[in-house]
């Protein structure tokens, strides 16, 4: 057997694999052996046929099936030995003149090969670092929603623009037959708001589904259909009204702080106005950190120069996938990932550079933290150590869900990483401000 490399270009290879009959021979014989033994034949006894009916029935599917087994391992030892950094996977040459009846065979394959780069990780010139802050009018809003999730609800004896009702969606045809409790500021549009406002207990309103609500997804709650009909829905409803409410805000009181912080870490309103202050400017850090990510990362696919094996990889798109794909649309496809295999290979090259390794002992803790916050979320602040252990066990065998995390750590690490050797532009702005600049 021999194994040469032929290079192309700088980004294109081809690897042509000699075969003899010695690099295979032997275990075909071997196969055809085993198979006589287990041959029944007319006029012979189990496992005594001629070798030459064994041949003519087996050999060149014994061939086939070896020869195969040769390339494909001497292809990847290769490759492995050679440290080829490859884009795609090899790509046989279709031979039109291939026979399997010879004793000498000729493979080759076609490699797309990563590009020669370097990168650039002076001042980002079109990169914001944001620091966001919550303004006063921003907490003062949260803490009237407080006050209202802790209100009390009172009777009234018509309903507001301010106000709750309760009541029951009617529709017979569409088996509807639903309570429900919803604020009038949620009914969208003028018509429909004008029947609620100043509607009473058992007063029936006739209204149509379609427009009811700005987000058709309430549809789903409050008449309880299923979620792929919420969007086309467009029948008409009786609402039989059976209370109508108003809420009375939770006063700002050692009541509400204790439901709030039953820890006692909050008494007064200032110190829950500060605390609100930091828990939101914790989360306005992680919008701000993940608009400098996808930032920088525009940066650097932009200014990073290098060219692909674009040919290649639109010829490896056309059967890489389970549907095999024409070449316009391969082609396309090609388009479409063009950008995130630019970064990819930009992201590889600085965690070789610089040395960024993810070892498995902190994806452990970063999925134990991950268990952790979903639990607290669930209302279980202080879960075992084994009991966390156990879920983030489960949670990286799930391999979808561990190349989840695998992701983001990664991203976190090279975020680290930027912030350390990359100078920016800051800016201080309120989280209004921030969605403005950077959303809209």
């Amino acid at each position: 057997m021999n194994i040469t490399k032929q290079n192309v270009d700088a980004l294109n290879a081809v690897v042509k694999i000699d075969i003899v009959a010695e690099d295979y021979q032997a275990k075909v014989n071997a196969e055809l052996e085993a198979r006589r033994k287990k041959a029944t034949h007319p006029g012979f006894r189990k496992g005594e046929a001629p070798m030459d009916v064994i041949k003519k029935q087996h050999e060149i599917e014994i061939v086939i099936e070896e020869v195969n087994k040769v390339v494909q391992d001497s292809l990847n030892k290769f490759l492995t030995e050679e440290k080829l950094d490859l884009l795609g996977n090899p790509l046989p040459v279709v031979n039109k003149d291939f026979r399997w009846d010879a004793k000498e065979y000729s493979f080759e394959f076609e490699l797309g090969l990563a590009p020669e780069f370097a990168v650039d990780l002076t001042p980002a010139k079109n990169v914001t670092k944001y620091s966001i802050f919550a303004t006063d009018e921003l907490l003062d809003k949260e803490i009237e929603n407080i006050q209202t999730r802790f209100g009390s609800q009172l009777p009234v004896d018509a309903a507001n623009e301010e106000a709750n009702v309760t009541g029951t969606f009617v529709n017979e045809e569409k088996e509807i037959n639903k309570k429900a409790t919803l604020s009038v500021k949620e009914i969208n549009g003028k018509a429909n708001l004008d029947k609620f406002v100043g509607a009473k207990a058992g007063d029936v309103l006739e209204l149509g589904t379609k427009g009811l609500f700005e987000d058709a997804h309430k549809l789903q709650e409050v008449l309880g259909v299923p979620h792929e009909g919420v969007h086309a829905l467009d029948v008409n409803v009786s609402f039989t009204i059976d209370e109508v409410t108003k809420t009375e805000p939770a006063p700002l009181e050692k009541e509400l702080f204790e439901k709030l912080f039953a820890d006692g870490s909050v008494t007064t309103t200032a110190e829950l106005k500060s605390k609100i202050k930091e828990d939101a400017e914790l989360q306005f850090e992680q919008h701000a950190d993940q608009q400098l990510l996808n930032a920088i990362t525009e940066e650097l696919v932009q200014n990073t120069k290098f060219d692909l094996p674009a040919t290649f990889l639109q010829k490896w798109l056309q059967t890489a996938g389970g549907k095999e794909l024409t070449i316009e649309q391969a082609a396309a496809e090609y388009s479409k990932s063009e950008k995130g295999l630019r970064y990819q290979l930009i992201e590889g090259r600085i965690m070789r550079d610089n040395e960024i390794k993810l070892e498995y002992a902190e994806l452990v803790d970063y999925a134990k933290g991950f268990v952790r916050s979903q639990m607290a979320q669930m209302g279980n602040i202080n879960p075992e150590e084994k009991e966390l252990n156990d879920i983030a066990g489960r949670v990286l065998q799930n391999q979808e869900e561990a190349h989840k995390l695998q992701s983001q750590l990664i991203s976190h690490k090279l975020l680290a990483f930027y912030k350390e050797k990359m100078s920016f532009d800051t800016k201080e702005v309120s989280y209004e401000d921030f969605v403005q600049e950077v959303y809209k």
